[in-house]
């Protein structure tokens, strides 16, 4: 999944064939470039995908009638799979073998090649993958601060019990709205957050180097100079605001509030007003017809008044070019 997709209701498809070289195209369609051998009786060969996509998630259900053997390269995001029926060994790169199971999920590393032994006729493995910008964002939303790494989850998830089975019966729901007409799912405004719940659900469920933060109590308050800033930044993030200005609304000197922010949020208060502009152009972009609004309106309107760098950030921060945040709605 190269690009995140549209944030609004989700889309559904479906799959099935008996041509490996069919199989092959749609397999690498929806997850990577792959190669697809039958190691199995080929006359048992059969292969079904029901998937669903919507913002920066795809719910997938494969079924393979036979023996086959796939190796891919890199993913470009996380995905996260398990088995209902049968079971397949994974290994990521040089690291040592997993065997995936309906108890035990192996979960994908973005950048590792993957190579996938499916021994086992009539195998149904459920897939979820997941755009990795945006699992590092919802990290640095549950943390209150920037992650300058994205995190590295652990190879295995164990779907049997407590939050891996929570969070894996979260994704086998969204299969079953396939045949649920008007269902909640295919509104955007739930779908929306049912995608932040998994997200957020993955990394409560996983291990990952944040993970121990994740499950430290919330800190009391911030500085009152520091909440002083933040306040007034998040109700008006377009004013033009200069180190001078923002010093002047936390009621301390300068070197004393950058010094905060260092300390609480890991940047200064100029880079705050940059996230937070960054934030509310993205989420204006990810609704508005691109039909009637353009890339420019949109950033003049969040206070962004050198387009150059303010196209730079917007790909360093997101992944992406803001043009094609619009395009993707």
């Amino acid at each position: 999944m190269a690009a995140e997709r549209s944030a609004g209701r989700a889309e559904f498809s479906r799959f099935v064939t008996r041509d490996p070289d069919e199989a092959r195209t749609a397999l690498s369609q929806a997850f990577c470039d792959l190669r697809l051998s039958v190691t199995g009786p080929p006359r048992d060969f059969r292969t079904s995908m029901n998937m669903v996509e919507w913002g920066a998630l795809a719910v997938g259900e494969t079924g393979l009638g036979t023996a086959v053997r796939l190796q891919a390269a890199e993913l470009g995001s996380y995905l996260v799979a398990w088995t209902l029926t049968g079971s397949f060994d994974l290994r990521q790169g040089r690291s040592v073998r997993t065997h995936v199971t309906p108890r035990q999920a192996a979960v994908y590393d973005p950048a590792a090649d993957n190579f996938v032994d499916i021994g086992s006729a009539e195998c149904r493995i459920i897939s979820v993958t997941i755009d990795t910008p945006a699992l590092h964002r919802q990290l640095e939303v549950l943390l209150g601060r920037p992650v300058t790494r994205r995190p590295r989850l652990a190879p295995t998830l164990d779907v049997s019990r407590g939050p891996g089975r929570s969070w894996a019966n979260l994704a086998q729901w969204v299969l079953r709205e396939r045949d649920v007409p008007h269902g909640l799912l295919r509104q955007p405004i739930f779908a929306r957050r049912f995608e932040q719940a998994l997200l957020e659900g993955l990394l409560l469920a996983t291990d990952h180097p944040y993970r121990s933060l994740l499950d430290d109590p919330a800190p009391l308050t911030r500085p009152a100079a520091v909440k002083r800033v933040m306040d007034v930044v998040q109700e008006r993030p377009a004013e033009p605001y200069d180190a001078a200005r923002l010093a002047e609304i936390a009621q301390v000197g300068l070197r004393t509030l950058q010094e905060a922010f260092r300390k609480n949020l890991g940047m200064s208060p100029m880079a705050y007003v940059q996230e937070v502009r960054l934030q509310r152009v993205r989420q204006h972009l990810r609704v508005a017809d691109p039909g009637t609004v353009t890339v420019t309106e949109v950033a003049y309107q969040w206070g962004f008044a050198h387009l150059g760098r303010f196209a730079r950030r917007y790909r360093a921060r997101f992944g992406e070019p803001p043009s094609q945040t619009l395009r993707a709605r």
